[in-house]
Formats: C-alpha cells, sequence, structure tokens
C-alpha cells in the first residue's frame, strides 16, 4: 500500500470528505430537513408490511404498501414511488445523532426498477426483473421495508413511520451527483479496501466476505440463466404443440383420422410439458431465486459496511500521526481530532460486531427457508406432473387397443 508515509500528508478535516460513501450531496434546506427527522416509535407491526402490487402508469410504476396498525384499529394504505424508497433510505444514511450508525449493516435496496429496460439493466435487476408484473420486485421492496422496520436503530428513524403512514408522498430530495466525488471515492476505495485492519476479527470478515460475494453473485448469475432457459423452452414447447394442430384434417380416411388423432394427443403432452416447465421456473424464482439475490445483495451491503469502518480506521490512525507530530501549538487541537476519531471507531467497531453476528444468524434462516420453500413447490408441481403425464399415458394405452 505504499507504506504509512503515504497517508502522512492528510489531515483530519480531509476525511470528512471521503465519509460521504452515499455519494449525495444534499442542499442546505434538505439537510435541515434531514437533522429535523426525529427517532419515533414505529406505529405499525413490521411483520404485517405488504407491497401489494406495482400500478404502472406509462414508464413510471407506483407501489401500493400496506401494514397493520400496532394498535389492532385498522391498516394503513399508501401508495410510493421508487423516489420515496430513496428518500427513505437517504434518511436512514443521514442518521449522524446515532452513535455507530456507520457499523450498521444497512437492508439492501433493489435497483431501480426501469420498464422497457435496457439489456444492461435487466442484467442488473437479474430475478428482479422476470415477469410482466413486478411481482418478485414487490416481494423484494416488501422485504427491504420489513427488515427495517425491525431493525432496532432504524425503526426508530421518523422517516420510516412517515413513509408508513402519511397519505402524502414524503418529501422526496434532490441529490445532486458530483463526478469529481465519485472518482476520489474511487481512489480511495481502491487504496482503503488493501488495507490491514488492526482487529484479527474484521481482516477475517474481509477477506470472508470477498469470497462469499463472488460465490453468491457468481450462484445468483447461473441459476438465472438455469430459469432463463428453462422459460425459453417452454415457449419452444409452446409453439411445437401448436404446430402440430396444423397436420390434423378432417376426412373420412381411417389412416387421417388415426394420424390426426396421435398429433392432437401428442400437441396435448407437449403442451403439458410446457405447463411444467413454466411451473418450475416460476417456483425456481420464487423460492431460491429470490433467496439467492437477497443473499448477493446483503453481502454486498456488508461490503460496504466493512468499507465504511475501514475508512474510519485510515482516519483514526491518520489522526493519531498528526497528533504525534503536531507542534506544541497544535497539540490539544490534534489530541481532541484523535480522541474523537478514536471515540466514534470503537462505536462503529462494537455495533458492526453486532451487526454481523446477527446477520450470520439471519441468512442461515433465509437461506433455509429459500431451500425448504424450493423443495415444496418443486415436488408439488412435480407431483401434478406426474398426474398429467399418467393420463397421457393411459390415453396413449387406450389408442392401441
Amino acid at each position: 500500500m505504499g507504506g504509512e508515509d503515504e497517508y502522512d500528508t492528510y489531515e483530519s478535516d480531509s476525511f470528512q470528505e471521503d465519509n460521504m460513501f452515499w455519494d449525495v450531496e444534499l442542499e442546505e434546506d434538505e439537510q435541515e430537513e434531514t437533522r429535523e427527522v426525529a427517532s419515533v416509535v414505529l406505529s405499525a407491526s413490521a411483520h404485517s408490511i405488504r407491497v401489494t402490487e406495482a400500478l404502472r402508469d406509462g414508464d413510471c410504476l407506483t407501489f401500493i404498501v400496506i401494514s397493520q396498525k400496532l394498535s389492532g384499529t385498522g391498516e394503513y394504505h399508501v401508495d410510493r414511488t421508487y423516489e420515496d424508497f430513496e428518500w427513505l433510505h437517504q434518511h436512514l444514511l443521514a442518521q449522524e445523532e446515532v452513535p455507530g450508525l456507520q457499523g450498521v449493516i444497512f437492508p439492501p435496496l433493489p435497483v431501480r426498477p426501469q420498464v422497457n429496460a435496457s439489456a444492461k439493466v435487466l442484467k442488473q435487476l437479474g430475478f428482479l426483473a422476470i415477469g410482466n408484473d413486478w411481482k418478485t420486485y414487490c416481494v423484494a421492496l416488501e422485504t427491504y421495508l420489513q427488515q427495517v422496520a425491525a431493525h432496532t436503530k432504524l425503526s426508530k428513524n421518523k422517516a420510516m413511520e412517515i413513509f408508513l403512514t402519511s397519505s402524502e408522498p414524503p418529501g422526496r430530495q434532490k441529490m445532486r451527483k458530483g463526478i469529481f466525488n465519485r472518482l476520489s471515492q474511487a481512489m480511495e476505495g481502491m487504496r482503503k479496501e488493501g488495507h490491514k485492519d488492526v482487529d484479527e476479527f474484521f481482516q477475517t470478515e474481509r477477506l470472508n466476505n470477498l469470497t462469499m460475494t463472488g460465490c453468491t453473485k457468481s450462484a445468483t448469475e447461473s441459476f438465472l440463466d438455469v430459469v432463463l432457459a428453462e422459460q425459453k423452452i417452454a415457449v419452444a414447447c409452446g409453439h411445437l404443440s401448436t404446430s402440430l394442430h396444423l397436420f390434423v384434417e378432417n376426412g373420412e380416411d381411417p389412416d387421417t383420422q388415426a394420424f390426426s388423432k396421435i398429433c392432437v394427443k401428442i400437441s396435448e403432452v407437449i403442451d403439458s410439458m410446457k405447463k411444467n416447465l413454466v411451473s418450475v421456473a416460476d417456483n425456481n424464482v420464487s423460492t431460491l431465486g429470490q433467496g439467492l439475490d437477497l443473499e448477493s445483495r446483503y453481502q454486498e451491503a456488508v461490503k460496504e459496511m466493512l468499507f465504511r469502518r475501514t475508512c474510519k480506521l485510515v482516519e483514526l490512525e491518520t489522526a493519531s500521526r498528526n497528533a504525534e507530530r503536531a507542534k506544541p501549538i497544535k497539540k490539544a487541537a490534534m489530541e481532541e481530532v484523535k480522541k474523537a476519531a478514536e471515540k466514534e471507531f470503537v462505536a462503529i467497531s462494537g455495533v458492526a460486531k453486532q451487526e454481523i453476528a446477527q446477520f450470520q444468524a439471519l441468512r442461515v434462516v433465509m437461506l433455509r427457508q429459500a431451500l425448504i420453500r424450493w423443495c415444496e413447490t418443486q415436488l408439488h408441481t412435480a407431483k401434478e406432473s406426474h398426474e398429467r403425464y399418467s393420463q397421457h399415458l393411459q390415453a396413449f394405452r387406450e389408442m392401441g387397443q
């Protein structure tokens, strides 16, 4: 990494810019709005939150969000766009008053949905783009909201209460992207990601996360290829089943009648094959596909958290060196900067360890549930297909008698 001297030129103030991890600059009035979002007790049940459907208006999607009131007196019904979800996520990230916030593994918000998207965007969406009704994407948003609402720190943000209960769309922050800020972050990221950690626990977690991120991404993409292949074969079966009817002829010739009858029966068999493939593909998407997609996005969220902590570690090490080398007139001020950085780093590390432990337990539960649902749905589909194929076999036997 070029040795310690590489960081000696950095003053503690310069690291305040590096900590803008979400690459968003808020306008002055928007910053004030963020500070005004106080801590509250959520009035809706976390497990009752549902994103029931996506309504399309041109190229815009509106999602219907329903949640049960804790008082038991009814439900909240609100409609939200993706910009509203971004508004919520931004407020969760901007809670400067929450100690150790940068050690939180933020539930991953799905990639922005796009109607009539390019192949590149569809590849980024993966399983979430499959289907015409955006049902899979609604489930992903639903999972995001449930996990935010169940989080002990994030659920207390008033923005979550506003998002779930307000009949009016929440204030949508204007995000001004800064290309120079992004470039500087990219260069800093390349350097800091390889910075050796002082804590063996986090060094091991970073290495494990690097492996898991690659493996889960590869597994998700490979499973998606399987689903897409099943869908293509199902379409081909549909075409073949329809084409066989072209050979059916009406006539009194016994051979023609026999041949037509065989074509109809084979068409029915191939149509059953099509239905089976469609069901298998749908099962793959709604169970293991969603599980792998969520696992992949969560591994990226863990990676982001570990990177934020590494940046704070570099900041602390720089503050320590500045304090050691400071002239007597600046010694006291540099010591205060060091103490503040150390206090924040300790808080982040403490929260991060708790988050990692909770995530490791949660990911096992999520993947196990996805695998169980996958096996159950595929077994049910196999039984239905077996029954249909048995009926077709019996029909062919009767034809030969």
